[in-house]
């Protein structure tokens, strides 16, 4: 087992914490009446943002295209050591992704309760960035990714999102176990105290001790990637079933997540992903035999 019992199903809770929350925010974005009326799920507006403009059919290689270029500028300022623009552009898109998780659950044609939210989203944003302990890191990744969610969901369809995973599943194994970038990504991420993803400590500090910054404790972790994608495919899913009905998906997702961290070894690094992508094959799967 590659971290201890205790550890793992923290871990594995907090993962189904974000799918959870995620779907839920996905779900505040659908305009139910429209939704009725056309019998195609029609999603509302982001507030000041706009969604790309993108077939669902094709979304997946925009998206390939992304990452690729997003890990490429990453590694280069790993290489030239420029901390300060991966933390600025860290912040941006957290920043951002808040704002929009969280503005699904206040009134967004108001102009007041969106400047709360902003702000709210804005602080936490700070505080992860430049005050990262135990507890701005794990509520901003359980809340944020519903926000990523809520943009890329409406421009996928089934079969996108399934090729996505599947592109996903090989380029995580290529880069863990071959080129091993993704190693060094993590790495880098944790070393410079900001980093996308979940992370339990191996020692709960006490409440005085709770802003412990990420790095000085042995944690388990789990990046942003494996939580983002498996809510992506949970989403279009949902574009075809209820929230409740798409919910045992996260379930199932979880049930591999923790299989993986049981199975694994002590010390060794290993692609989430693949696995990850059986767990959503195997939930749709139970999902449309039932409903």
């Amino acid at each position: 087992m590659k971290h201890t019992l205790k550890v793992t199903l923290i871990l594995v809770l907090l993962f189904l914490a974000a799918q959870i929350v995620g779907l839920f925010v996905i779900d505040k974005y659908i305009d139910k009446p429209k939704t009725i009326e056309t019998g195609i799920t029609v999603y509302q507006d982001i507030p000041y943002f706009e969604r790309p403009d993108i077939k669902p059919s094709v979304s997946y290689i925009y998206v390939i295209i992304a990452i690729l270029i997003g890990t490429g500028l990453l590694l280069l300022l790993i290489k030239f050591k420029k901390n300060i623009l991966w933390k600025f552009w860290f912040f941006i898109s957290v920043t951002l992704v808040l704002f929009i998780s969280l503005a699904a659950f206040v009134n967004r044609d108001s102009k007041i309760q969106l400047t709360i939210i902003g702000v709210l989203a804005l602080i936490l944003a700070v505080y992860k960035v430049l005050r990262p302990n135990l507890i701005i890191q794990n509520l901003t990744e359980v809340l944020m990714y519903g926000g990523l969610a809520a943009i890329f969901v409406p421009i996928f369809n089934l079969l996108s999102i399934f090729i996505l995973l599947i592109i996903i599943s090989f380029y995580d194994m290529y880069a863990v176990w071959h080129s091993k970038h993704m190693i060094k990504l993590a790495k880098f991420q944790a070393k410079s105290k900001v980093f996308a993803g979940l992370f339990v400590p191996y020692q709960m500090p006490k409440i005085k001790e709770v802003k412990k910054k990420i790095g000085k404790v042995r944690t388990a972790i789990l990046g942003g990637g494996d939580i983002a994608f498996p809510l992506l495919f949970a989403g279009v899913v949902m574009k075809s079933f209820s929230f409740l009905q798409t919910l045992i998906i996260p379930f199932v997702v979880s049930v591999s997540l923790l299989i993986l961290f049981l199975k694994s070894e002590k010390g060794k690094f290993y692609p989430a992903m693949p696995f990850l992508t059986i767990g959503c094959l195997v939930g749709f799967v139970i999902v449309y035999l039932l409903f």
